[in-house]
């Protein structure tokens, strides 16, 4: 397997620095992937996807979104949930100057940012992977509006509700690991998770617009972020969707995380052939 990823820093339009993580293959890269994490995690919990990605001749780059990990700025929280569009779109087009197929991998909030992302008018990847997407909610409409309202009056507000690190992964020593690192932040402003839930139904009610290759590969025992958030991708063209039975939320931290990265791997190359017939 590759070596670890390598750490650089740039700085984003709102002139923050923002940390980015590479894993580099031994030779040319046959095709990028940007890897967009979920709320209050980090890039570096993706050390190992990353590397089984470069081991494959897959170069991989990850960053630490806005209000996370180690780019500068307020923890857990973002102004609009369009910066976290921006700083995609920055790493994308940085990555088009290597000459080869970009694709896009999200997980949870970030498997709605990239989703957000896939319909917008910005310059789009070549492909799109999502990993339980936060597409849908069982958050109650009321505590929504509750929210919303604190947002107005204190956007910077931090709300972390009770988390129990056992839905994470059936593996306890994933659990074990979120909770010691000193990166995660569970939880989120109350700016942030109003943007999350305004963008979620945004999203979600306009995801027809979804035009490139798309796999989804969701946890059949994801207690954070409900399968059926996900059902709006079922049956779209372009769009193969998975339910993987007994997985929890983060289906690269599962016993079986490594065949699934490989799936993962094994549908990116059959796109990339694909699109050169």
């Amino acid at each position: 397997m590759s070596a670890a990823s390598l750490i650089d820093y740039g700085v984003n339009r709102k002139g923050k620095r923002q940390t980015r993580r590479q894993w580099l293959t031994d030779g040319p890269p046959r095709a990028l992937v940007l890897m967009i994490h979920g709320i209050a995690e980090h890039s570096g919990r993706y050390e190992e996807v990353g590397a089984h990605l470069a081991a494959a001749g897959i170069g991989a780059i990850g960053i630490d979104q806005r209000g996370h990990g180690t780019t500068e700025g307020s923890k857990g929280h973002v102004e609009t949930f369009e910066g976290f569009l921006d700083d995609v779109e920055d790493q994308i087009t940085e990555m088009r100057t290597v000459g080869v197929p970009v694709v896009l991998l999200g997980h949870s909030m970030g498997g709605l940012v990239s989703t957000a992302y896939a319909i917008s008018d910005r310059p789009a990847p070549d492909l799109l992977v999502l990993s339980g997407p936060a597409l849908g909610t069982d958050v109650p409409s009321w505590q929504q509006t509750a929210v919303s309202k604190l947002a107005q009056l204190s956007p910077k507000l931090f709300i972390g509700p009770p988390f129990d690190t056992e839905v994470l992964s059936r593996d306890p020593e994933v659990g074990k690991a979120y909770n010691a690192d000193p990166l995660v932040k569970p939880g989120g402003s109350a700016g942030l998770l109003m943007n999350l839930f305004s963008t979620m139904h945004a999203t979600a009610a306009n995801v027809d617009k979804l035009s490139i290759p798309t796999l989804c590969l969701h946890g059949g025992d994801d207690q954070l972020v409900p399968t059926a958030g996900s059902e709006v991708l079922e049956g779209l063209p372009g769009v193969t969707r998975r339910v993987l039975p007994q997985l929890r939320h983060e289906i690269f931290n599962e016993p079986e995380g490594d065949d699934i990265v490989a799936s993962v791997i094994e549908w990116i190359d059959d796109q990339l052939v694909r699109v050169k017939r």
